[in-house]
């Protein structure tokens, strides 16, 4: 693979509810934890989603830099394409004054025996670690289960930052419709 390549499911420009304030969200392809009940089943597989070059998906978020507050990336998991993800955020930190929310299913015991890993987390603000356990579901705004936790990695934001809707809908001009955040209708 291309190490300035990113496989993509999708990327919303406008997100209020995958951190605080407006955000750019960036839902990566491909995860192997398989956590039963996942929210995001869909961005599991390795062949689907598309490919992405670093320098576009960098361009998309640095025209929207003026009137979002920073860029959530999610998953699928993120860490599987740390290299990656690292050229990405490292642009981002040193090019704009966005925050950085970064959620993985690992846990930050195992994210700190992850050199790639590590060096990514220096470009991130807020990691929320750990995975989905739907026997402890959390119907919590980012937070999906208990066993799941927000790492303050750099002082700008508290939990209180954190205190957003859960969920939110993007119906878009072609007609496909975006679910994103937790819908606490799934749950029932």
């Amino acid at each position: 693979m291309n190490p300035s390549i990113l496989r993509l499911h999708h990327y919303e420009a406008d997100s209020r509810v995958n951190g605080p304030g407006q955000r750019f969200v960036v839902w990566v392809q491909g995860c192997t934890l398989n956590c039963p009940g996942c929210f995001n089943p869909q961005t599991h597989s390795n062949s689907q989603g598309f490919l992405m070059d670093v320098d576009e998906l960098y361009q998309q978020i640095y025209s929207q830099s003026n009137s979002i507050e920073g860029v959530t990336i999610s998953g699928g998991e993120p860490l599987f394409q740390a290299p990656v993800l690292e050229k990405l955020l490292k642009r981002v930190k040193e090019h704009t004054s966005l925050s950085v929310v970064l959620l993985s299913g690992f846990a930050l015991d195992e994210i700190k025996k992850m050199p790639a890993a590590q060096k990514l987390l220096s470009f991130v603000d807020v990691l929320i670690a750990g995975r989905f356990d739907i026997n402890q579901r959390l119907n919590n705004h980012l937070i999906g289960s208990a066993n799941k936790f927000l790492h303050f990695l750099t002082p700008r934001y508290t939990p209180a930052d954190f205190n957003i809707d859960n969920a939110e809908v993007f119906i878009h001009e072609d007609g496909t419709i975006i679910l994103s955040g937790f819908d606490p209708l799934i749950w029932k």
